[in-house]
């Protein structure tokens, strides 16, 4: 299957390494592996939490902000698509 496009990074708060997403199409939730892709940008993981306004959330769905805690870097206007589930990582 090919990834499915969700989203894209508005915005990278370096001191706590989140990113804050913009969910465009589709949803998302907690368990799901994301690969976030820009010019400088080739980021896959699983995701293990999720805030919308500071407060833990299981699932988010189109038009939903959503910040990600990532392992590295990401920076704006980066895309986020989800893995499917056979690619789980």
């Amino acid at each position: 299957m090919v990834e499915e496009k969700i989203g894209l990074v508005e915005h990278f708060f370096a001191n706590i390494n989140v990113a804050a997403i913009k969910i465009t199409n589709g949803n998302l939730k907690v368990g799901d592996t994301i690969h976030i892709v820009g010019a400088h940008t080739d980021l896959k993981q699983k995701i293990d939490s999720m805030q919308i306004d500071k407060v833990p959330v299981q699932s988010v769905k189109t038009g939903d902000a959503v910040g990600i805690k990532v392992k590295e870097k990401v920076r704006e206007h980066d895309v986020v698509y989800k893995v499917p589930k056979e690619e789980n990582i």
